[in-house]
């Protein structure tokens, strides 16, 4: 099990959160490193496509769809899963979800599970309620198993240990699976993961999994992955239980053709997955589970999908792009968000599933750059969304609220000429005893008070200009109308 669960009703803000986070500087370094690296697969595989924009389009209009008509597709897949042999299980919020799942697991008798990576499951929490069960979850994919051995949490959708390097590894592994002669070259470690996972492969016999999409069209189930992991949680337990937001539904197995080209190119720079694996109910007399079950889990998905600017959150194919382009995220890694989805996606799609209670600090996460939607996939207008969120925001701590107060001066203040030069005036008087001059003469302030001294915590501020460009311009106009030689 990984360690203590992120938990967004209890997780500090963001700006507290990120100020740690700014202080570990090989954090830091690990998260740009791989984000480029990333990125730069990423370029080489979509300036191949000359289509590329067209396929976005598609992706987009594919989800948009889907989102307008989610209650019949969610319907379809539910009949048609069952057709074949599936059991369909609802799930209203996490705790259901959890319960149902904990349920089948106990009720086959099961101490142990394996899983296959998934967000899903890290949304609600699902180790730590097995574990309290009596159950045991093995993860079984590379990097949430590096997690889960080193007691620590997601920091990216689709790279959970983007932050941790080799050599941090290398240790986890030589701790966790007494291993002290391990080597630090990637086949040592790979070696070491598929041993210590193989015999959890060959003798636990329930596996549990998320899922990419539902398909409506024929009941099944489609799971991308790149090490193969997965394709093992599949075939050879007896029982499988997938659970999944009601927003990975897609209409047709088509539609596939379309978001499996945009997925791999966004989230690890592939032309296609390695591991692509679709599976629709049981085959009895054939390979893979006897018994399959899928939870279709809502967990405020439905009022997302009721606020019509809101809605498109629901659209993310989960590829991490964004957190990769976002100059925030690169400078703070995913811990920061206090939710297992993290950078610009998680900034949306975190406090939307609190019903807005908690998480408030996270639309603020941003700088409005547009990287996110550059990158996105499906064009999710993620800055639109932030702008949307920090009104609900604003709303719901009404206006008494010391930030509220002050953007309303500010907007007194904005208002009138006269107003705005007083307040110049007094800017200058108030912030004398707190300006130093560097060489050249040019003032700085390194520390404000109070609330204000979030602009200073990491940055310097200059002083006000002694001179204001309108100053400047109203004596350059009166000497030019006096004759008075420009100097």
């Amino acid at each position: 099990m990984s360690g203590t669960a992120l938990d967004p009703r209890t997780a500090p803000t963001f700006p507290m959160a990120a100020l740690t986070a700014m202080g570990d500087t090989q954090l830091r370094k690990n998260v740009r490193h791989a984000t480029d690296v990333i990125q730069a697969k990423r370029a080489r595989v979509v300036n191949e496509m000359p289509d590329w924009q067209a396929l976005r389009e598609s992706g987009k209009q594919i989800r948009q769809h889907t989102m307008e008509h989610l209650d019949y597709y969610l319907e379809e897949f539910e009949k048609n899963c069952t057709a074949a042999g599936g059991v369909v299980h609802w799930a209203r919020d996490a705790a259901e979800a959890r319960q149902i799942i904990v349920t089948l697991v106990k009720g086959l008798g099961a101490t142990e599970v394996i899983k296959i990576k998934s967000m899903t499951t890290e949304e609600i929490q699902l180790n730590t309620a097995l574990e309290a069960a009596g159950v045991h979850a093995y993860e079984t994919d590379l990097a949430e198993l590096i997690i889960q051995l080193g007691h620590d949490q997601p920091s990216h959708i689709v790279v959970p240990a983007l932050h941790k390097n080799r050599q941090q590894i290398r240790e986890i592994f030589k701790r966790e699976m007494n291993l002290p002669e391990l080597g630090e070259s990637p086949q040592d470690l790979a070696d070491a993961a598929r041993t210590f996972l193989r015999e959890k492969f060959l003798r636990v016999k329930t596996g549990v999994s998320g899922a990419n999409f539902l398909i409506a069209e024929t009941g099944g189930v489609c799971v991308v992955e790149s090490e193969g992991n997965g394709r093992m949680c599949l075939t050879l337990p007896e029982t499988l239980i997938t659970v999944a937001g009601i927003d990975k539904v897609v209409p047709r197995f088509a539609d596939l053709e379309v978001l499996l080209q945009l997925l791999p190119r966004s989230a690890t720079g592939e032309r296609m997955n390695p591991y692509n694996s679709v599976w629709t109910g049981v085959d009895v007399n054939g390979d893979g589970p006897k018994a399959f079950h899928v939870i279709l889990m809502d967990n405020a998905r439905t009022e997302i999908l009721g606020d019509l600017e809101g809605r498109q959150t629901l659209n993310c194919i989960r590829c991490g792009a964004c957190q990769n382009a976002c100059p925030v995220y690169r400078q703070t890694g995913g811990h920061a968000y206090g939710s297992v989805y993290a950078g610009p996606i998680g900034a949306i799609l975190t406090p939307q599933l609190q019903q807005m209670h908690h998480s408030q600090s996270l639309p603020y996460a941003s700088s409005l750059c547009g990287a996110c939607y550059e990158v996105c996939p499906v064009k999710i207008n993620i800055p639109e969304v932030l702008i949307h969120l920090r009104n609900k925001v604003v709303k719901q701590n009404g206006m008494l609220n010391p930030e509220a107060l002050a953007m309303r001066m500010m907007g007194i203040i904005f208002k009138s000429e006269g107003k705005f030069r007083a307040a110049q005036r007094l800017g200058r008087m108030a912030e004398a005893p707190l300006v130093r001059k560097d060489g050249r003469g040019q003032g700085w302030i390194g520390w404000l008070p109070g609330l204000l001294g979030g602009w200073t915590q990491v940055r310097d501020l200059q002083s006000m200009p002694e001179e204001t460009f309108r100053d400047w311009w109203e004596k350059r106009e009166s000497s030019k109308k006096q004759g008075v030689p420009r100097g």
